[in-house]
């Protein structure tokens, strides 16, 4: 990774906002309902930002906000960036490299993601305790620069155990039932097979999306603690008998939009 691209984007950035951010918001499919809820915000479209991908799927808005939630300084990535686009896996965590550098040192990432574990229901919100890897690549293959991170990242604890902690407690005080589980990832863009899932259900996956994994990896690399959250927005291949689509993602998110933003909203005023 170059770092001078890092420092070109972050330099970029600096110039347009006032605080720096404590924490980074990274919306998945139809979450970027979020960044309705942060004050004084600061928009920066990605095509504008030197280095910086673009978001080409629906239901990703493809800009930076900056602002406050409960006087708390976030950065949002409203849309992310995916390996199925076409970019390498540098570019799709370049993002979460920009938000280390702009000072962010809690990242949550949020993703709708297929049930795999059975007893889901759609519309369900799932703490992320931990993940695999199914995607057959890793963001972190290539030289190492020791300035941004170790070259073998431990990943005992990918999801931080005080941020799951504050992320129960938060989901309590606002009457939120949160699932637990593992999520895996695959590359996309095809929805799996009734067969793979079955497989996924025998590895010990409860969820299964194609994000999420390569930005952690990078996050644990840049030493930011994280916590996820996946909204299960359909039940996976094979355990409906129905065909999945994109529209019924959108849907799902949206039908559970106040109790994600209400959980969200509570986890970093927690963690202000």
């Amino acid at each position: 990774m170059n770092k001078e691209m890092i420092e070109k984007a972050g330099s970029f950035i600096k110039e347009k906002i006032k605080h720096k951010p404590k924490i980074g918001l990274i919306l998945g499919s139809g979450l970027g309902i979020l960044v309705d809820e942060i004050e004084n915000q600061v928009k920066i479209p990605y095509h504008t930002i030197p280095e910086f991908p673009t978001s080409t799927v629906e239901g990703h808005e493809g800009q930076l906000v900056f602002g406050d939630i409960h006087g708390v300084s976030v950065v949002a990535m409203q849309g992310r960036i995916h390996f199925y686009e076409g970019y390498d896996m540098e570019k799709v965590t370049f993002p979460v490299r920009v938000m280390k550098e702009l000072g962010v040192d809690i990242l949550v990432v949020t993703n709708a993601a297929g049930g795999v574990n059975t007893s889901f229901e759609p519309g369900d919100l799932m703490l992320i305790t931990d993940h695999i890897n199914f995607t057959g690549t890793s963001p972190l293959i290539g030289p190492n620069n020791p300035e941004l991170g170790l070259r073998f990242v431990d990943m005992s604890h990918p999801y931080d155990r005080e941020l799951r902690d504050v992320a129960r407690n938060a989901a309590k005080e606002v009457n939120v039932n949160l699932q637990e589980g593992v999520y895996l990832a695959v590359t996309g863009p095809s929805y799996e097979t009734p067969a793979e899932i079955r497989m996924f259900r025998t590895l010990g996956a409860d969820a299964v999306g194609m994000s999420t994994v390569s930005e952690v990896m990078v996050a644990r690399h840049a030493d930011l603690r994280v916590l996820g959250i996946s909204c299960i927005s359909n039940m996976a291949a094979g355990i409906l008998d129905q065909p999945l689509n994109h529209e019924e993602v959108i849907e799902t998110t949206q039908r559970v939009r106040s109790q994600f933003l209400s959980l969200v909203k509570e986890i970093v005023r927690k963690l202000g």
